[in-house]
């Protein structure tokens, strides 16, 4: 571990762990480029760390649809100011369930497909799937236009949509969930903003456990390093958001699709050959 190290791969982490261009997939290919062990237990332990440092930003960007949703924002604490609909944590529940039980029992499943092989056959695919929805959004026009007018039903779609990113490394959380929402007649915008608010829990639950089973390999010698990665990883994460929301309409899923086809492209012709 290195100055260099933490501030790249928190780089990284910042810009990739909420576009649909998978961060796990990211981190993967960055480390085979590297040089550094993909294995390594102060890694892994590190890329949890910065993970945390985005799921922070997200959580701020958010903070007042958070609010909301848990009736502290100052509006909903009023008796009879709630509105009729609202994004709720039922909704969040449905959203995350199916990812978190699949999570569980394919763990072990799970961990032996990361691979620099598996990630770049998951961005091709992936970037289908995204150009497929964006096809699909042009065809019909969407039932919910905001996040609040999400339903029980189309949220639970964009659970099981989002399995497909726990079992494949590299396909992308947020690419299966923006499209899966999509496909489910859901706004480019309310798809992105459930993906990205329902990251938070499940991000957190990921992340706990494994630091969880990792926390006893940590390094305190590179507690200064980890506090680097933590930080850079935050402020990229925050500005990559709030710039991928401000410009949404213009910054379509293909656009990420094709980014993802060329890098697997450019990996495999001059990295991996």
């Amino acid at each position: 571990m290195t100055v260099l190290v933490a501030i790249l791969l928190g780089i990284v982490e910042g810009l990739t762990e909420f576009i649909p261009v998978s961060s796990t997939g990211h981190m993967i290919l960055t480390a085979k480029l590297m040089g550094i062990d993909e294995q390594s237990d102060l890694l892994k332990t590190f890329e949890i760390v910065i993970q945390l440092g985005a799921i922070l930003a997200i959580a701020v960007v958010y903070r007042g649809q958070i609010r909301r949703m848990l009736g502290l924002s100052p509006k909903t604490m009023k008796r009879g100011n709630a509105p009729s609909k609202q994004l709720n944590l039922l909704h969040i529940l449905l959203g995350i369930t199916p990812a978190l039980l699949t999570a569980y029992f394919a763990r072990d499943y799970i961990k032996e497909l990361f691979s620099a092989e598996t990630v770049l056959l998951a961005l091709i695919v992936g970037g289908g799937f995204m150009w497929f929805s964006e096809w699909i959004r042009k065809k019909r026009v969407p039932t919910t236009e905001t996040v609040d007018d999400l339903t029980y039903k189309q949220a639970f779609l964009i659970g099981i949509y989002q399995i497909i990113s726990v079992l494949w490394p590299g396909f992308s959380r947020s690419g299966s969930t923006i499209s899966g929402g999509m496909l489910s007649r859901v706004s480019y915008r309310a798809a992105a903003d459930f993906s990205f608010i329902m990251a938070i829990p499940i991000m957190l639950a990921a992340s706990g456990y494994e630091l969880l089973q990792s926390y006893k390999q940590f390094d305190w010698h590179a507690i200064g390093f980890f506090v680097l990665g933590f930080l850079i990883s935050f402020m990229v994460a925050y500005a990559v958001v709030v710039f991928f929301l401000k410009h949404i309409q213009k910054i379509t899923l293909k656009h990420f699709a094709v980014y993802r086809f060329l890098l697997a492209a450019l990996f495999w012709f001059f990295v991996m050959r």
